[in-house]
């Protein structure tokens, strides 16, 4: 079977070898191989970041088929969501954010587990508050969704087999707001059907978020890949490499002399993927 995976980094910050380390995994096992920048948050993504990561990639030696940006297409993923408001399972948020995030936390990947305070909002009600210009977001109704999905619910991940997606965990997930009017969920299942990702291949810390893809998969008729997540590179201390915390990006390893070959060895030799 031939594949065709991709890596699709958000340009919030310059990639570190966490980064270096997933995208060469999926790399490496693709003949066809996608860059994806996943910019869809405006406020935090920065065209210096997309830059660099084209650069650092290509310093490593990976090449790809073509770079989809996905602010560029907020019209095809408004599409998707319209389709899922004819089906009844989207509906308005007004809750602010202050009191979602008073709620319990969920996987990562998902905002906080919503406790459906405005799923049971009339219909009338719905249409006064939006009348009067107050915020909201579109929420997913995972009790519908669900309903509507119950028989095409099943992904193969390697290493762990034929599983049923089991998405309650999140709750009833934010797929659009008013500020960003798309979701990263959203717009990931969109993209890796468009181009015609047969494996989607990326961190263990995304193994959860498989569960809602594979749900909105089934909702939007979209073909569901086959799913590998690899083992995180961890610092000395064994904590996972993350922007947050200021791991060394490729582009300080470059000024320091570092060599792409010595770098894609080490991750050869680790044995992780």
């Amino acid at each position: 079977m031939s594949i065709t995976s991709r890596f699709a980094p958000s340009p919030t910050g310059f990639l570190h070898l966490g980064h270096a380390f997933s995208a060469w995994t999926a790399w490496r096992r693709a003949e066809h191989f996608w860059l994806r920048l996943e910019d869809i948050d405006t406020t935090r993504c920065r065209p210096e970041f997309s830059a660099a990561i084209l650069e650092d990639l290509a310093w490593l030696g990976l090449d790809w088929a073509g770079v989809r940006v996905q602010s560029e297409h907020f019209s095809e993923y408004d599409v998707a969501l319209q389709r899922l408001e004819r089906q009844g399972l989207l509906y308005p948020c007004f809750c602010s954010r202050a009191e979602i995030l008073r709620a319990q936390a969920a996987p990562h990947g998902a905002d906080p587990v919503y406790p459906g305070t405005c799923r049971h909002l009339r219909a009338d009600e719905r249409r006064e508050k939006i009348a009067a210009g107050a915020p909201y977001a579109l929420r997913l109704d995972m009790t519908a969704a669900l309903r509507a999905a119950s028989t095409t619910r099943k992904f193969f991940e390697e290493g762990h087999g034929w599983t049923t997606a089991a998405p309650e965990a999140f709750g009833d997930v934010i797929l659009a707001r008013r500020d960003v009017p798309t979701s990263y969920h959203l717009c990931v299942v969109h993209d890796d059907a468009l181009q015609g990702v047969t494996h989607v291949i990326r961190g263990e810390d995304l193994r959860a978020a498989t569960h809602l893809h594979v749900l909105l998969q089934a909702l939007l008729d979209l073909p569901t890949p086959v799913y590998a997540h690899h083992r995180l590179l961890t610092d000395a201390s064994g904590k996972r490499l993350a922007k947050r915390d200021q791991a060394a990006t490729l582009a300080a390893l470059r000024a320091a002399g570092a060599e792409p070959a010595k770098i894609l060895h080490q991750f050869e030799e680790s044995r992780i993927a």
